[in-house]
């Protein structure tokens, strides 16, 4: 059973969804080759949906993937910025790597 808020939302968005584009339970539960059981249980949070069946139904619907699983949770950190320099360090030798801890030290203590 989904049990997360953020489980919740998204089983609400995919009923949202489905009602702003006039369809059935039956003919998403059709076009997804699901039942409509499933499709009932997927919207009042009882059955999350895979990933396949959510691309399937962002396609149905004419939405994009992303806008129908929403932003990232809050508590995910990650920037641009962490993730240049995370991809800078990756092509770094170990002895780079080493060099760039002691300039990080050096400019962290002043």
């Amino acid at each position: 059973m989904i049990t997360s808020n953020t489980d919740m939302d998204l089983a609400k968005r995919i009923r949202q969804i489905r009602i702003d584009n006039h369809l059935t339970q039956e003919q998403v539960a059709k076009a997804l080759d699901a039942t409509p059981g499933y499709i009932c249980n997927v919207e009042n949070g009882r059955t999350a949906m895979s990933l396949r069946m959510l691309v399937y139904f962002a396609k149905l619907t004419n939405v994009t993937l992303d806008s129908l699983v929403g932003s990232m949770d809050s508590s995910y950190t990650a920037t641009a910025i962490d993730n240049e320099i995370m991809g800078l360090l990756a092509d770094l030798s170990d002895s780079e790597k080493i060099k760039l801890i002691k300039m990080i030290r050096i400019w962290k203590d002043k």
